[in-house]
């Protein structure tokens, strides 16, 4: 049985109310420490949420989520390594979550310089080039959507573009992954995209 009994599908409800909350101006939490105390013993989460490490993006805050509400993994443009799948694993089998959502957002600093890695046919340096690597496919992808009609798009129109379908790209790797394909429907990955200026989360694919 999946955490609290709760389906992929409720725990995205929530997720969406309480962005709603959080963009109305009306958040329920706080995060006072007397919350976190008292579930400090033990955690029952029902999504665990692979964001960005952009510090525009709070996880708890946009989604309005009390202390033990989610589990969170976050890396540049949520690219997937095997810390990052194993720690997703763990809340999926350890903690029974039936959810995984996958957040990106506008402005992604690791899409836009991806984009421009791509463009120039440079790589960075160091284990950056790890993330350009990952995230590169997309780019390429989102200009060979309009490849060919209409003038090329500017680097923001392509980041814009690129930063949809690597969200869809790191779903489609959490739907593939055992714990998830093997559940029967207890597990499910959904995608979304975070708006800097709104608050607004929007969904690209439900579980």
């Amino acid at each position: 049985m999946r955490s609290q009994g709760v389906t992929p599908q409720k725990a995205l409800e929530v997720l969406l109310a309480g962005n709603d909350r959080f963009t109305s101006g009306a958040p329920r939490y706080g995060h006072e420490v007397s919350s976190e105390a008292a579930r400090s013993v033990e955690q029952k989460p029902y999504a665990v949420v692979a964001g960005c490490i952009d510090s525009r993006v709070p996880l708890e805050a946009i989604f309005d989520q009390d202390f033990g509400s989610i589990a969170v993994v976050r890396s540049g443009a949520h690219v997937l390594d095997r810390a990052l799948i194993g720690s997703i694993e763990f809340a999926v089998t350890e903690l029974s979550v039936p959810l995984v959502l996958v957040l990106g957002h506008e402005r992604c600093g690791a899409v836009a310089s991806t984009v421009e890695a791509v463009r120039a046919g440079t790589r960075p340096p160091g284990a950056l080039s790890y993330l350009i690597e990952v995230i590169a496919p997309s780019v390429t992808g989102a200009e060979a959507e309009v490849a060919t009609g209409g003038a090329p798009l500017t680097e923001e129109e392509l980041a814009a573009r690129a930063t949809r379908r690597h969200v869809l790209f790191t779903v489609a790797q959490l739907r593939a992954l055992p714990v998830v394909a093997t559940s029967r429907g207890e597990v499910a990955v959904a995608g979304a995209i975070y708006n800097l200026d709104s608050g607004e989360v929007e969904l690209l694919t439900g579980p």
